[in-house]
């Protein structure tokens, strides 16, 4: 009796890729090495020359606010640098003196004025952005007659410049009795400060996944807790974003606190220009009381500058 085998399948044999032959190689050119480095550096060298220029104006003005009135009138803040001496960056510290911080310090119109800026600029900022973050999540998440439209509405008041609205607001706010008050400068700065809260945050809250949400729902979580739980630990970056853009808003605005505002105890901006207009020349004031009004949102930006990365980057890359 014959058995017949089932047919074993024939080995097959394993070929290795060959090696890619001389011809085949691809080899980079000395020239395109170099190229590819000059260009690198070239990147690098071009932003340190943007970040220098872009630093002069605060370097000036620092240099001034250290010098002596008479310094400031015989030569230029780039004086404080040595040239003379073997390192051109060394600097002369003959010429610095403390006495200009010292007089801004006793002048209570700019030391009061600084109080007044913060009053207006902490309540403007937090107010947007609560404001802001709730309506944006409205928008994003909740289904409710008119929601397309009121969003586009909202969008549109985007276009509408603040000028448009000086005349009519001074009027509506001196009916209310907000005219030349703290409070008046706050509510027409959340006013205008709204819709660009509003588009920033619903479009970022809307970027966060439907599945998260419904899992949240799920597990028993109402609106609220929803908001608070979920979307504003996700929203940290577009929310501290959306802080840092309305705190600079409001704190180098000078058009509106110069209008709606108390002349007799104004905002940082309205108090130096005050001093411009009454004493013409008053360096020793103008330069220190500048520069602290500069350095106040550097050092805001700084400090939130990652979040501020992560906001802006949100949505570019998936």
């Amino acid at each position: 009796m014959t058995t017949v085998s089932a047919a074993q399948p024939e080995p097959t044999a394993t070929v290795a890729p060959a090696a890619p032959g001389p011809s085949g190689e691809k080899k980079t050119s000395v020239a395109t090495r170099l190229i590819g480095l000059t260009g690198h550096w070239a990147v690098r060298l071009g932003l340190v020359v943007v970040a220098l220029v872009w630093l002069m104006p605060t370097v000036g003005l620092l240099s001034s606010s250290l010098r002596s009135p008479e310094d400031i009138g015989v030569s230029g803040w780039w004086s404080v640098f040595d040239l003379n001496s073997s390192f051109p960056w060394v600097l002369d510290a003959g010429q610095f003196t403390g006495e200009n911080y010292s007089a801004l310090l006793s002048n209570e119109l700019v030391t009061g004025s600084l109080f007044t800026t913060l009053l207006i600029t902490i309540p403007s900022t937090i107010t947007v952005v609560v404001i802001g973050a709730l309506a944006g999540y409205a928008f994003a998440w909740l289904e409710f007659p008119g929601r397309d439209w009121c969003f586009l509405i909202v969008v549109g008041l985007l276009v509408v410049p603040v000028q448009v609205a000086l005349i009519p607001v001074a009027k509506l706010f001196n009916t209310l009795g907000l005219f030349e008050t703290t409070a008046g400068v706050v509510v027409f700065h959340t006013a205008f400060g709204l819709p660009f809260a509003v588009f920033l945050l619903r479009n970022f809250f809307a970027e966060i996944p439907r599945e998260l949400l419904e899992a949240a729902r799920l597990d028993g979580a109402g609106e609220i807790r929803l908001f608070t739980r979920v979307v504003m630990p996700l929203g940290g970056p577009a929310i501290a974003s959306l802080g840092i853009f309305q705190f600079l808003w409001v704190w180098n605005d000078m058009l509106v606190a110069l209008i709606f505002a108390d002349s007799s105890n104004p905002p940082i901006t309205v108090a130096l220009q005050q001093q411009v207009r009454q004493f013409g020349n008053n360096i020793d004031v103008l330069a220190p009381g500048a520069f602290v009004s500069m350095i106040i949102p550097l050092i805001v930006f700084f400090a939130f500058q990652r979040q501020f990365v992560s906001g802006m980057m949100a949505g570019a890359v998936k």
